[in-house]
């Protein structure tokens, strides 16, 4: 398996800031013995720019493999720590390049100590977890392979868990559509039963009138029998 690209250009990074820490330690021996440092300057200067490039290569390779997900946020901020350690160090070394900060030779002990003596922690020498000490970098890789494919995993399974949750809740409203229909279907019927038992009633209501009209009629008619039965029945 191939060298993971962002430590390769780290450590030829590394590499170029040691280098511009010696060549500003020689420019400025140089100055003190009344030398010409024209051509060691255009180095350096040249050196300086190259740096430059090289951390912006480092801060683009950290952010697309963090966006990408090719390595886990714990490496991630680990090599963000590295990444900052080179930065401040580039800064260092343009301001001691035009004579404004640290002297080249505190700056260059600094590369090789990792800053022990300016209590400045060594970015190689930080605590690492117990998962990734002693592991070399593919093997690192590998590690941080298979935790991203569980992460995977565990996604495919919430997205299925999520899918049938979905498909339940479309099931449950279609249940309720079917239940809403079949309520409406009961209230139209419960309606129009409604309407015939009034109707039926104004039928009763009309007969039980009738009846009683008729009732009336059938007495009359009897009283007014017995009326003429006694005027024409002859008494002794």
């Amino acid at each position: 398996m191939a060298p993971d690209p962002w430590f390769s250009t780290y450590d030829s990074t590394w590499q170029i800031a040691q280098e511009i820490a010696e060549k500003i330690q020689q420019r400025n021996q140089y100055e003190r013995n009344g030398e010409n440092t024209t051509k060691l300057t255009v180095t350096i200067r040249a050196l300086l720019q190259k740096l430059k490039e090289k951390i912006a290569l480092l801060k683009d390779l950290l952010l697309r493999a963090v966006s990408t997900h090719q390595i886990t946020q714990l490496e991630g901020d680990r090599r963000q720590n590295l990444l900052d350690d080179l930065v401040t160090r580039e800064r260092l070394l343009l301001a001691s390049f035009k004579n404004e900060g640290a002297e080249p030779d505190l700056i260059r002990s600094s590369l090789m100590t990792g800053g022990a003596k300016q209590g400045v922690p060594n970015p190689w020498l930080f605590e690492e977890p117990e998962e990734t000490r002693g592991l070399g970098f593919d093997e690192i890789r590998q590690q941080q392979q298979k935790i991203i494919q569980e992460q995977d995993a565990g996604l495919d399974a919430l997205s299925s868990i999520i899918s049938r949750q979905k498909q339940m809740g479309q099931e449950i409203g279609n249940e309720l559509d079917e239940q809403n229909e079949i309520i409406d279907d009961l209230a139209n019927l419960v309606e129009n039963t409604d309407e015939k038992l009034r109707t039926e009633t104004r039928r009763v209501n009309l007969v039980d009138r009738k009846s009683t009209s008729c009732g009336m009629l059938v007495v009359v008619l009897l009283l007014l029998v017995a009326i003429v039965v006694v005027a024409v029945w002859p008494t002794k």
